[in-house]
């Protein structure tokens, strides 16, 4: 009877494989030699050390780096709001100096009006009144106070009031400016600057 053995088939009684034929035996790595897997596992390891950003690259993905970059957006963010509320005040404060300027002035064009009628009467003349009518008109003068509105000027309805409509004078006192004149300042108007704190109040006549 044939004995038949039990050890599988293409190993041998030591246990090693048998290489078949056409085999070649591979070489045996020696002690310590690096594996496929353990190559892999560091050309992985080199690969994931490459994409760690440097620490100037870092910067931007650490906690405290992203914390900074906030609190300087929000210190900027206030230092845009604080400079726009001190034009904001300063623009505020000179609006209000300027109203309260020409609040003064509008409530003071009744005396100026006495001032001029005066003046035209001669009743200002030699008088001690003149020099203080004078220091007034030039205190006001210097918040940009003018007084306008003269015979022969052209009418402006930005400027001034028409009150009356006359004929032409004959006697010559007027010149035409060709269009319709003042011939006549019933009242005269005052401005600041180029606004007009009350309309010139004329009589106006068309040239012929």
């Amino acid at each position: 009877m044939t004995e038949h053995s039990s050890r599988p088939e293409g190993t041998r009684p030591d246990g090693e494989e048998e290489v078949g034929a056409g085999q070649q035996a591979g070489p045996t790595a020696p002690a310590g030699a690096e594996t496929p897997l353990e190559g892999d596992l560091v050309e992985e390891l080199v690969t994931d050390r490459a994409e760690v950003p440097t620490d100037g690259d870092a910067a931007g993905g650490h906690p405290d780096t992203a914390l900074a970059a906030e609190r300087l957006v929000d210190l900027q963010r206030l230092q845009a709001e604080y400079v726009n509320y001190k034009r904001r005040v300063d623009r505020d404060r000179a609006v209000v100096q300027e109203r309260a300027a020409r609040s003064v002035v509008e409530a003071l064009l009744p005396v100026l009006d006495d001032i001029q009628a005066a003046r035209e009467h001669g009743d200002l003349e030699g008088g001690p009144f003149s020099s203080i009518a004078d220091k007034l008109e030039s205190t006001l003068g210097k918040f940009g106070l003018e007084r306008y509105g003269a015979v022969g000027e052209e009418f402006d309805p930005n400027l001034h009031e028409a009150l009356m409509h006359t004929a032409w004078p004959q006697d010559g006192s007027v010149t035409s400016t060709g269009s319709t004149t003042v011939v006549q300042v019933l009242q005269p108007g005052y401005r600041a600057g180029e606004q007009v704190l009350r309309a010139a109040r004329v009589a106006v006549a068309d040239p012929e």
